[in-house]
């Protein structure tokens, strides 16, 4: 059974994650993070780590690459304005992270799309246009 403690802890890690959930498109960072919930950088970023297996700053981007995953399958913008309006201020960074995550640069997503088809069941949808983490995704094939 957790102590008081610990389940402090994982209440102040929940509401971090709710925040980066939230307000992914605005500019966060581990210390401001950290802040928020009266923790140290260090001690936020191991205890998210061993809380949900990865770093606040890659939940972050997973979170940035979803939402860009659905701006670029809208085909209105460009990859530069979908980079910014998910909130990464490199368009580089953000184009590497989006490959490692999905599996193509964000320009090919952009043009080919997900595998999604219209009529297809929502919790379908949502499986198939979900980046990968820890950097799984399957090389694209080369055309």
């Amino acid at each position: 059974m957790a102590t008081g403690q610990d389940l402090d802890t994982l209440v102040a890690l929940r509401r971090v994650r709710d925040r980066m959930d939230r307000e992914y498109a605005r500019p966060l960072d581990v210390e401001s993070l950290a802040r928020g919930v009266h923790m140290s950088a260090g001690h936020l970023s191991r205890q998210f780590r061993l809380a949900y297996g990865e770093s606040p700053y890659a939940y972050l981007m997973t979170r940035r690459i979803e939402r860009a995953m659905t701006l670029l399958r809208r085909g209105d913008l460009s990859v530069t304005e979908v980079c910014f309006a998910v909130g990464c201020q490199s368009l580089g960074t953000f184009s590497t992270r989006f490959t490692e995550l999905v599996g193509v640069p964000p320009s090919v997503y952009r043009e080919r799309g997900a595998p999604f088809r219209p009529g297809m069941l929502p919790c379908i949808a949502k499986q198939v246009t979900r980046p990968i983490r820890n950097r799984e995704a399957p090389a694209a094939p080369r055309s």
